[in-house]
């Protein structure tokens, strides 16, 4: 979806831009805003996640997501590289406040990285599932992931496959303790709506239900391909976890439409040596 230069203009998106966004978010689970971010902080952020990069994959217990073909990966969260139009970004704002409504928060700030010259697949998965299991009706969205790629993203560098409506299958509950989907549930999705493996631009955002099936895809190129993650929630949802925030930071976190759920600590947070490897797969 882009982004008209007079919204740009205004910093806010138009009532007709926001009844189309929500719209596709509710029906296929996702929509791309394109071209929302500053390309000179995409630049500081894909300089600086590629500089610590060596640092993660150098730990004995590094982050891996289901392979070593993809690892877990924090931003900075610190000057200079903290930007407005990354974490409070108007345009997502709006979409996401549309979606889930007022009182937005958000307890997420990572990403990860697709490494380089690799073969491995994640198994399809969704990050959280519905809230009940097998309801006849999926109920409204609870929470929306919000990925800002600091690198242009498409099938040779491991953009991320996507499965268009699956936030609407009710089959992958949160009380069934495996995000992972079957293979059967898989088949039977591929013939009624195949996956897809969208190209975004570095600087756009790709907005999605966080209960649709998706799976991280090989880099078969020499580079790296990081992405951040944050996840916007509904209001009342009880986070668990907060994001660990140097004291130094807190005036920038406080925005009027979107509450950062945080613990501010003094001094570095040490964001390189957070989370562990999850659910290794041996292939």
């Amino acid at each position: 979806m882009k982004v008209s230069a007079a919204e740009l203009l205004a910093g806010r998106l138009t009532p007709e831009s926001i009844a189309t966004a929500r719209q596709a978010v509710m029906n296929d689970g996702f929509v791309v805003l394109e071209d929302v971010v500053d390309a000179r902080h995409v630049s500081a952020l894909r300089d600086r996640m590629l500089n610590d990069l060596p640092t993660i994959l150098a730990r004995t217990d590094t982050p891996y997501n289901f392979t070593r073909s993809n690892v877990q990966q924090d931003p900075p969260p610190v000057h200079p590289f903290l930007f407005k139009d990354v974490l409070f970004n108007e345009f997502v704002i709006d979409v996401t406040e549309a979606v889930l409504g007022k009182g937005l928060q958000n307890a997420f700030y990572s990403g990860n990285t697709a490494l380089p010259h690799t073969d491995q697949r994640q198994p399809v998965h969704a990050d959280l599932g519905h809230l009940w299991p097998n309801m006849a009706v999926a109920t409204p969205p609870y929470a929306l992931v919000v990925n800002v790629p600091v690198v242009d993203m498409s099938v040779s560098n491991g953009s991320t496959e996507i499965w268009p409506g699956t936030h609407l299958d009710t089959s992958v509950a949160w009380q069934d303790g495996d995000i992972k989907v079957s293979s059967g549930r898989l088949e039977a999705r591929r013939a009624a709506c195949p996956p897809i493996q969208p190209s975004v631009r570095a600087g756009s955002v790709l907005i999605r239900d966080i209960r649709m099936w998706h799976a991280g895809m090989p880099n078969r190129t020499a580079q790296p391909r990081p992405m951040i993650a944050m996840i916007h929630w509904v209001s009342w949802w009880h986070v668990e976890g907060e994001l660990n925030l140097p004291e130094s930071v807190r005036p920038f976190f406080e925005h009027e439409r979107l509450r950062t759920t945080a613990t501010y600590v003094p001094g570095d947070p040490g964001y390189l040596s957070g989370h562990q490897a999850y659910d290794m797969q041996s292939t």
